[in-house]
């Protein structure tokens, strides 16, 4: 039985990795056992560490669930000047999605449900909220 999962990227300067990840996620790692290491619980058992080294090479990618992708993608582009980068969609697929990479060159993208509904669905089931 699987009942939680970590997913590692490596960064090749540990401190500025802190700093575009924080951004990235909006808040401080919740865990820094020691120096060139971090993890942030994304979700509840959801673990994304990062550790100083050598970046993987094609690997991934993570990609994260988002409310608005649009909103996400032009906050990265402004505060962190990341290349824009393409939002797809297809008709038999629920969510819209994008990829882009850090500046470690680990692969990275967001999806966005196209219902709200099944968004909001899925929103109470990770907040733990009934109705």
């Amino acid at each position: 039985m699987i009942f939680e999962m970590t997913y590692q990227v490596r960064v090749s300067d540990i401190d500025e990795g802190l700093k575009w990840y924080k951004f990235l996620l909006k808040k401080d790692p919740n865990f820094i056992p020691h120096d060139g290491f971090a993890e942030w619980e994304l979700i509840p058992g959801c673990w994304l560490q990062v550790a100083e080294g050598t970046p993987a090479q094609e690997s991934g990618p993570l990609r994260l669930g988002v409310k608005s992708i649009e909103a996400e993608r032009s906050r990265l582009i402004a505060e962190l000047q990341i290349e824009s980068f393409e939002i797809f969609a297809r008709e038999e697929v629920p969510v819209k999605w994008a990829t882009f990479s850090d500046p470690w060159g680990n692969t990275i993208g967001f999806f966005e449900y196209i219902e709200e509904q099944v968004m909001n669905e899925k929103l109470k089931v990770v907040i733990g909220k009934n109705g």
